[in-house]
């Protein structure tokens, strides 16, 4: 665990890392296999560990607002044909419904990770009150 940067992203920071992350796996998946969004789905669950892990104490709360944001963001340019902006509308909200697992999952990652990097925190600050 200590080879792991230390929490330094502010919330917004987060959001950017994860969205600027989202999109360049979107780039991945769509020159490396043709735009699947498995892969894409697959590749979001430890971009969405990262930002919870990454986000500093005081801003926990934005990582798993901020990552589904960035899977929307990230799946935008793989998801729709050209037919024109109805065609990426409908093409985005059917990537979101048809891939609604990937994107829970994610999130649930992020929240949970948030939950427990809390939880220690609380129990930190807790301990020197038992002690003495």
């Amino acid at each position: 665990m200590r080879r792991l940067p230390r929490p330094r992203l502010t919330g917004l920071g987060g959001g950017l890392f994860a969205c600027v992350a989202m999109t360049l796996v979107a780039g991945l998946a769509w020159l490396l296999f043709d735009g699947s969004l498995f892969v894409y789905g697959l590749l979001f669950v430890p971009v969405a560990a990262a930002t919870a892990l990454w986000v500093r104490p005081a801003d926990l709360v934005t990582a798993p607002i901020a990552v589904p944001i960035a899977f929307a963001v990230g799946v935008w340019p793989i998801c729709g044909d050209s037919g024109g902006f109805g065609a990426q509308v409908m093409g985005l909200v059917s990537a979101l419904s048809l891939h609604a697992g990937w994107l829970y999952g994610g999130t649930l990652v992020a929240a949970l990770i948030a939950v427990v990097r809390k939880a220690v925190l609380i129990g930190r600050r807790r301990l020197p009150r038992r002690a003495s």
